[in-house]
């Protein structure tokens, strides 16, 4: 099911503007500090401004999903909830852990002619906080983090993608994407994109399968490899 490098290469060959996830093909932004405690850190500080988590919050530990649900039953908190978290996930990337072959993908897509936009469901100020501590921001044309106070924007919703290819002035025929999981497929698809998914962890090549992927790789340095 992992792509081969004919394959890769075929697919890439007509990309202008690679559209690239930050969590996971980039880096892995909750390796140091886990997913849970920023999920229990984000909590703690609802109830700090003396404000409850809605019904459900203490059960998630997936921080993005707990914004999700804070802003769908309390939208009134969503600005100050979404501020929060990426004050966070800014904290988070500084102990976050470099995905291998990540780095290479930003500069062979670079010296290849191409433009490269991250396009994510992490805060903007946080991908930024990141690139710009590796030496990777001049990598890097354009960052599409969720929009501030507004989870909606969040993948599987095209809205990020389809704001990088009109900042790049790009069409999704001479675009890509690579993601690795199923929102990522579904918000490519739904921007008229071609997904590649990165399977990072055992049984995710059938969920990307399934949802759409146009080729799938278990490295990053494939598609290092192929750009070049």
């Amino acid at each position: 099911m992992i792509a081969t490098p004919q394959q890769l290469a075929d697919v890439l060959r007509p990309v202008k503007h690679v559209l690239l996830d930050f969590d996971g093909p980039v880096c892995s932004v909750f390796a140091g500090l886990p997913a849970p405690e920023v999920a229990q850190r984000l909590r703690e500080g609802l109830l700090a401004t003396g404000e409850q988590a809605p019904a459900g919050a203490e059960e998630e530990s997936d921080p993005l999903a707990l914004l999700r649900l804070v802003s769908d039953a309390r939208p009134d908190l969503a600005e100050g909830t979404d501020a929060a978290l990426a004050a966070l996930e800014t904290e988070a990337v500084r102990v976050g852990s470099p995905t291998p072959g990540g780095e290479s993908v930003l500069r062979a897509a670079v010296r290849s002619g191409r433009l490269v936009s991250v396009v994510s469901n992490n805060a903007g100020a946080a991908i930024e906080a990141y690139l710009s501590e590796h030496g990777l921001s001049g990598y890097v044309a354009d960052v599409f983090g969720r929009a501030p106070g507004d989870p909606s924007s969040m993948k599987p919703n095209p809205r990020l993608l389809l704001e990088a290819m009109e900042a790049a002035g790009t069409g999704p025929e001479h675009c890509i994407f690579i993601g690795d999981a199923a929102r990522d497929v579904e918000a490519g698809e739904a921007a008229g994109v071609s997904t590649i998914g990165y399977a990072n962890k055992p049984g995710k090549d059938v969920k990307l399968a399934a949802a759409g992927a146009v080729a799938i790789v278990d490295s990053m340095e494939l598609i290092a490899d192929a750009l070049t």
